[in-house]
């Protein structure tokens, strides 16, 4: 009778390497993510958009979206927006919160985490302040042209 042998543990290690591939994947898809979560607020109105980029200043996340909206129900659609995207990009929020006057609504994508807040709890929490550190990412499509108050002279956003 011939004798037998113990599984080999050849076929679980391609599945292991898929496993560490997935993370480093979605973490390389997270600046583009962060980009477009971006842009889709500010075509949601969303006002002051900033994309931070934390990597190596947060051992948490690798992108932070801030944003200002102007009403509780602005706000929460503009959340529910960013889902739906992250949802269509496979990247799906871990979590999200909302305080309960929802001056500050968040969605947590684990390597992007986005922040809305009403103007007024942007300024107190000042999380640009807290993340002065990191480098801004420019997610103005080439497009977009700002003008000055006036409205004289168009500017690169």
């Amino acid at each position: 009778m011939p004798e037998r042998q113990a599984p080999s543990q050849a076929p679980t290690e391609p599945n292991v390497a898929v496993a560490q591939s997935t993370p480093r994947k979605a973490a390389e898809g997270a600046e583009a993510f962060a980009i477009e979560a971006a842009r889709l607020m500010h075509d949601d109105k969303t006002t002051d958009v900033v994309v931070l980029d934390v990597r190596g200043l947060s051992q948490v996340s690798d992108y932070i979206v801030i944003g200002s909206g102007t009403s509780d129900r602005q706000m929460r659609s503009v959340l529910d927006h960013v889902q739906e995207l992250g949802a269509a990009r496979d990247m799906r929020a871990f979590k999200t919160h909302a305080d309960d006057r929802a001056t500050w609504l968040l969605a947590d994508f684990v390597h992007v985490v986005v922040h809305l807040f009403e103007p007024n709890a942007r300024a107190h929490y000042d999380l640009e302040m807290l993340w002065g550190d990191a480098p801004r990412i420019a997610w103005e499509r080439p497009d977009q042209l700002r003008r000055d108050m006036a409205g004289l002279s168009p500017q690169r956003r």
